[in-house]
Formats: structure tokens, C-alpha cells, sequence
């Protein structure tokens, strides 16, 4: 018969497991350090670029001594080696440099973004990166705003960098704020850039979809963040952004729709469509630029950026093969550069196309490197995004939202390189060396000894008993 016990079957209850206080300041270094990379345009127009350089070099020393604390599990075979190529060439090229100075100290800036790009992806598990780059994004939309918004309620007018208030009407070019937030002129945000503007915006609406797809806590916040970031993005009111933008929302459906495919060879059909399509609207892009731009306001020759390339490739076809030695940005007061484009009186610093500034710098070879980089990048973020998890003969699992990111911020990339150099240094190149390398180290979400290592530092698993 049943036998009545006051003995529990179960075991005595105990407290959720939850993060350690380590961990937890972790990923806040974390956030910090991608905040820098996101919003390094807007750190130096507050405090200048010496203050800037000082606090980056900073941060970089801060994480080498984490790293050292901490030891994270990494396998050196699966670190991006490519990237390191290019970064080899880079300082290579400080010997023949024509500007060896301004090679020196952007070539530290590269090492210190690469190094951080690493730093990231080594200490968090994945669900910790999106995470980490959600909470970064928050800030550089929420700081935005609010720094646009200061300058309409209490400036009343332009701001130049410094916190500076003209003290005369100058050219809009040189302004940090041109105090358009409430008169519906474009705005630039803490970048004093609309066109560096409306990419974060996009990587912020990226990574908040993503967060929301996964079902994070706090969903209907998400929402809001992403209103407020859609916001931002329209009212830069960025040309290459929006194609961009389209560009980012024709890969998300591409990748959805190969997730869709169960037999053999059924990609096959996909890949053929969508690369008609994609070359398709290359043309009406190409034939149809005159009346494109004209409907978003702007030249079909992107703002003279025509004129700087013809000139930046004449001068870059004298060193054909190696270069003039690496600058990214370019040093304004540099003998060869100041005064050599001129834009609105001021001296442009950067080749508007990360593919003709990487051909002027460090020559053929580079441009060589820089491509296979990005090629290697699309390649495993791409089916990092469309394969089933799978790693035994069970291959039902379910797909992770997180795995789109990478793709996405490919995607985004790849379009702003046409016309902008920003993809070589900060945000760009960190999250091209963050998620490179954390594909190959952790190629599947939350499985593997690095995953499971940072999961258990996260509070998700126990450690095994010795």
C-alpha cells in the first residue's frame, strides 16, 4: 500500500543560478569598449584627438590586463589571420611611407581596434556579444538624441566640436550640430557626420530586431529603441544609407528563404533568383542613378565624391603595388594631404571608398588582403546565418536569431565601403575582426569548449566536479 514520507524526492530548493559579479563587469568593460568603437567620431569632437587617442590607447591597456586575469580559451589556429595580413601590411609599410608619422600613429589605432575586435569576442559567449552590442547601441542612440536635443533647448544654434558656439555663421561642414533637430533639416547626431550617423542607426536596428527575435526580456523596450533609432536613420536623411538599408533588408530575406529549403539542391534555385535580382537592381541602381539620387535629394555624382576619387587614383597609380604607405583617416596637416582635396574649404582625410583608399595606402597588395578578409568574412558568416545547428546526427534544431547579426553587419558594410572609408577603422573593422573570429572560435551558439567555458563564468551551467 502507499506508504506516506516526510522525506522529499526532490532535492532542497535553492537560489536561481545567476551571474557572478565578475562576469557582470565583464561585459560591462565590454559594452565600454564597444561604445569607444561605435562612437569614437563623437569622443573626438568632444575632447579632441590627443584626449581621444589617450583614452583609446587606455582602454587597450585596460583589456590586455583583463585578458592576462582572465585567460580566456582560444584556439590559435581560429584566429582571423587574414585580418592579421592586412594589419602585417600596414605596419610594413611604415618604411616606404610618404607620411611615416601619420602611419604610426593610425597603424596603433588599427592595432588597438583589432585587438579590442579580439578582446570581445575571446571574453563573451555569443548570446553575450549580442547582448553587449545591444546595450553599446543604446548609448549611441540614446546620446545622440539627447546631444542633438541639448543643442536645440540650450544652444539655440550651431555647436562646433569642443562645445564651442561660432562666434559667426560658418560653413555647415565644420559644425558638430547644425541645430536642425526641431526644424526638420538633416541632423548628425554625436558624429557631427549624417553619413556616419545613419549606419550606426542601422546596426542598431540590426541588433535590436535580433535581441527581439530571440525574445529577450524587456521586448516591448526594444520596440522602442528601435522607433527611436528608424528615427535618427530618417531624419540623417543619408543616401548611401538607404541603399544600404535595402541592401540589409534583401540579405535578411534571402537568408530566411534559404532556412526554408529541405532538399538537396533546393538552394540552388534561391541562389540563382536572388542573384538575378541582386543584378537586376545593380542596374537600374547604375542606369537609373539620375533620377535615383534626385528623388533622395542628392547629385548622381554622390556629392563630388567622383572628383575625389579621380584624384585619389591618379596619385595612387604611381605606387601601384605597395602603395603610399598607411593612413586611415588621413592627417589633415600632413604636407601631401593638406590642401590636396579641398571640400567646402575644408581638406578631406579619406578617400570616400574604403577599396580606393585601401588601393592609395598599401597598393594592390592591400587591396588584395583587404579583399580576401572580407570574402573570408561573408563566407562563414553567411552560413553561420542559413545552416541548421548541428554538430551529431540530430538535424531538426532549431535556427538562432543570433546568428543573423553577423551576416546583417556584412551586409551594411559592404554597401557603405562603395562610398565611404569607415568600414577601415572603429566600429567597421572591430565587428569585422569580433564576429570573424568568434565564428571560427565558436562556430555554433552556446556549444563548443569556448562557449561552454564563458557560460559557465555567465552562470548558465555549473562546473564539472574535479
Amino acid at each position: 500500500m502507499a506508504m506516506h514520507t516526510h522525506h522529499p524526492v526532490t532535492g532542497p530548493p535553492a537560489a536561481p543560478v545567476r551571474e557572478t559579479t565578475g562576469h557582470l563587469l565583464l561585459r560591462a568593460w565590454c559594452v565600454a569598449v564597444i561604445v569607444l568603437a561605435l562612437g569614437g567620431v563623437g569622443l573626438v569632437n568632444a575632447v579632441g584627438p590627443v584626449a581621444a587617442g589617450v583614452v583609446v590607447v587606455g582602454s587597450a591597456v585596460v583589456s590586455a590586463v583583463v585578458w592576462a586575469v582572465v585567460r580566456p580559451p582560444v584556439l590559435v589556429s581560429r584566429l582571423p589571420w587574414l585580418a592579421f595580413g592586412y594589419v602585417g601590411w600596414a605596419l610594413l609599410s611604415i618604411l616606404w611611407s610618404a607620411w611615416p608619422a601619420a602611419s604610426v600613429v593610425t597603424w596603433l589605432m588599427l592595432a588597438v581596434t583589432t585587438f579590442q575586435g579580439l578582446f570581445v569576442g575571446a571574453m563573451l559567449a555569443w548570446r553575450d556579444v549580442v547582448r553587449a552590442v545591444a546595450s553599446a547601441a543604446k548609448w549611441i542612440v540614446a546620446l545622440s538624441l539627447l546631444f542633438e536635443l541639448g543643442v536645440s533647448l540650450l544652444v539655440h544654434g550651431p555647436l562646433l566640436p569642443g562645445f564651442v558656439i561660432p562666434a559667426e555663421r560658418m560653413d555647415p561642414i565644420v559644425y558638430w550640430s547644425r541645430d536642425n533637430l526641431l526644424d526638420g533639416g538633416r541632423i548628425q547626431g554625436i558624429f557631427g557626420n549624417a553619413n556616419l550617423l545613419a549606419p550606426a542607426m542601422i546596426v542598431a536596428i540590426i541588433v535590436f530586431a535580433v535581441r527581439f527575435a530571440a525574445r529577450a526580456p524587456r521586448r516591448p523596450l526594444l520596440l522602442v529603441w528601435i522607433a527611436v533609432a528608424a528615427y535618427l536613420f530618417i531624419r540623417a536623411g543619408s543616401a548611401t544609407a538607404v541603399v544600404a538599408a535595402a541592401f540589409v533588408a534583401l540579405v535578411l530575406v534571402t537568408v530566411l528563404v534559404m532556412r526554408t529549403a529541405r532538399r538537396p539542391g533546393e538552394r540552388t534555385r534561391w541562389y540563382l533568383l536572388f542573384a538575378l535580382l541582386g543584378v537586376g537592381g545593380g542596374a537600374v541602381l547604375w542606369f537609373g542613378r539620375d533620377a535615383l539620387f534626385g528623388v533622395l535629394g542628392r547629385s548622381s555624382d554622390l556629392t563630388g565624391r567622383d572628383m575625389i576619387w579621380q584624384a585619389v587614383l591618379e596619385r595612387a597609380n604611381q605606387h601601384p603595388l605597395h602603395g603610399w604607405g598607411y593612413s586611415t583617416p588621413w592627417i589633415a596637416d600632413q604636407p601631401l594631404i593638406d590642401g590636396w582635396i579641398v571640400d567646402h574649404g575644408e581638406t578631406v582625410v579619406q578617400a570616400h571608398s574604403m577599396w580606393v583608399d585601401a588601393y592609395l595606402q598599401l597598393g594592390g597588395v592591400g587591396v588584395v588582403l583587404l579583399a580576401l578578409v572580407y570574402l573570408a568574412y561573408l563566407w562563414r558568416s553567411w552560413f553561420f546565418a542559413v545552416d541548421r545547428p548541428r554538430w551529431d546526427l540530430q538535424a531538426d534544431r532549431p535556427y538562432s536569431p543570433l546568428t543573423l547579426l553577423p551576416t546583417l553587419i556584412g551586409a551594411l558594410l559592404v554597401v557603405q565601403g562603395l562610398t565611404e572609408s569607415a568600414p577601415l577603422l572603429l566600429w567597421g573593422w572591430m565587428f569585422v575582426v569580433l564576429f570573424g573570429a568568434k565564428i571560427k572560435q565558436a562556430p555554433l551558439v552556446g556549444v563548443g569548449p569556448a562557449e561552454q567555458t564563458l557560460s559557465i563564468e555567465r552562470g548558465e551551467l555549473q562546473r564539472p566536479a574535479p
